[in-house]
Formats: C-alpha cells, sequence, structure tokens
C-alpha cells in the first residue's frame, strides 16, 4: 500500500492562492458580464404603457410629467420612485408600475373621483371618495356641480364620513347639502342648496346625526302649521341641550301689531 506524502506547506499555500485567483477572475467576469448586460441598448425602455383610469389624463400628460422623471432602463429603475412619478400627475390617486421583459414598463392607475370641492372658493383643491384633499384643474360647470367641504385638512377624511352620513338624511327632504363646515373649534355646520344654514354644534358623529335626525323629524310639522314646506327652511340652531332654534321664510315669531307705533 502506498502512502500519501503531504504536499509542503508552501505549495499548499501556493496552490490556495491559485484558486483563490482564479475564483476571484470567474467573479471578475461574471460581474463585467453582467454589468454589460444589464447596459445593453436591447434593455433601455422602449414602451411605457398606461392602463387602468385615464379618463382624466391623456399621453401628452404623461410625456409632459412622466418620462424626463424616468431615470435606468429595465433592470436599473427604480419601480418605487417610478410610482410616485406617475401619482405626482394631475388626477392619479394610485400607481402600480411593473416590469415588462426586456424593455417595457407598465403602469395601472386609479383615479381620483372627486366628492366636492376643499377649502376656499378660490383654492383649485378638491376631496375625493376617500377623503383626500388633491389639486387639479377642473370645469367653472362641473365645479358648480360640487358640494363644497371645509376643515382642517387633518381631518378631511372625518369631514367626508360626515358627509356621506348627513347627504341621504337631507335628500329625503328634497335638500342637498351645499357645503359643510368642520370650524376649527370643532363644530359642525351646513348649508343647503336653498340658502339654509343649520349649526349642527359639536360631538360625536352619532351625536350629531341623533340631534340632526330629531329636527329633521319634526321639520314638517313645525313648517305646516304655516303652511310652508321644507324649502321654506332659512336657518336652524340644533346647539340647544333640550331643543332647536328656527328660522323659515316669511314667518316671524314677532307680532305685527307690536311693530305698529301708537
Amino acid at each position: 500500500m502506498k502512502k500519501a506524502i503531504p504536499l509542503p506547506t508552501d505549495v499548499r499555500l501556493m496552490n490556495m492562492a491559485t484558486a483563490l485567483l482564479v475564483l476571484v477572475f470567474v467573479l471578475l467576469a461574471l460581474g463585467s458580464g453582467a454589468w454589460w448586460l444589464i447596459r445593453h441598448p436591447n434593455f433601455a425602455l422602449q414602451t411605457i404603457t398606461v392602463q387602468g383610469e385615464v379618463h382624466r389624463n391623456n399621453a401628452f400628460a404623461f410625456r409632459t410629467h412622466v418620462l424626463p422623471k424616468l431615470e435606468g432602463n429595465f433592470f436599473t429603475i427604480d419601480l418605487a420612485q417610478a410610482r410616485q412619478t406617475f401619482e405626482s400627475v394631475p388626477w392619479v390617486r394610485v400607481a402600480v408600475v411593473h416590469r415588462d421583459f426586456p424593455n417595457r414598463l407598465r403602469a395601472v392607475l386609479l383615479e381620483h373621483k372627486p366628492m366636492a370641492m376643499w377649502g376656499a372658493e378660490d383654492a383649485g383643491t378638491m376631496i375625493n371618495e376617500q377623503g383626500q384633499v388633491f389639486e387639479a384643474s377642473l370645469d367653472d360647470a362641473d365645479a358648480e356641480r360640487l358640494p363644497r367641504m371645509k376643515g382642517p385638512v387633518a381631518e378631511s377624511q372625518a369631514v367626508a364620513g360626515m358627509y356621506m352620513a348627513l347627504n341621504p338624511r337631507f335628500q329625503a327632504l328634497d335638500m342637498e347639502i351645499e357645503w359643510l363646515e368642520l370650524t376649527p373649534r370643532g363644530s359642525w355646520r351646513v348649508q343647503t342648496q336653498h340658502g339654509a344654514q343649520i349649526e349642527l354644534g359639536r360631538g360625536s358623529r352619532a351625536e350629531i346625526l341623533a340631534r340632526l335626525d330629531v329636527f329633521l323629524t319634526t321639520l314638517k310639522q313645525v313648517t305646516s302649521r304655516y303652511e310652508r314646506g321644507a324649502s321654506a327652511l332659512a336657518g336652524a340652531d340644533l346647539r340647544h341641550k333640550d331643543g332647536y332654534a328656527l328660522r323659515l321664510h316669511g314667518v316671524s315669531t314677532v307680532d305685527a301689531d307690536n311693530k305698529k307705533k301708537p
């Protein structure tokens, strides 16, 4: 039987160094090849496809707002940054961006659906169905058809939620909300399309709705006494503890005889 003779230490070290150099060479070659591959012109972005809700924008808008901000090719483009770029386009609420091999980018978009105008009349901002405040241009005719909401931007979702709870109650009496406001002190205020201003006061949504339900339930009874309908409502204050104050067009609580001077 032949006995293996161990290699000298210097030989073993030389073999290890050679193997390490070969490994480094292979890794460098692979890295260079990968770098060349991802930088190859064939992987430069050639096509950007936009799908989903694109009713408010066109190809020109995307070329203007998106293309100058996209950097990289199929492999190197930052999808998170690309998503933010698409979402910076007016009317775009959500964007989901995908790579399509070998040189295409695909974006699926959801648009803002405006529920109301937001803030002052000259603000140019709107609030969508999710309670998000956004800025975009809207035709004057379309803007006039929308109600208006006011309040702190941080409370926009609460304002939208209150509107969705209040509006069906007013519609049941053939009244529409023209604007809804949450004041800085936390009090709610409504104006109808007939011009009636209603102070709803403070409290939780449940408390506000309970107060309003009592008012709307008795409104017909009160107006019928004066042979009028709900459209005669000029204003109401629901902030009283055990009732409410009411104003009707053409109705005065002051006796006409008391107005006459002797």
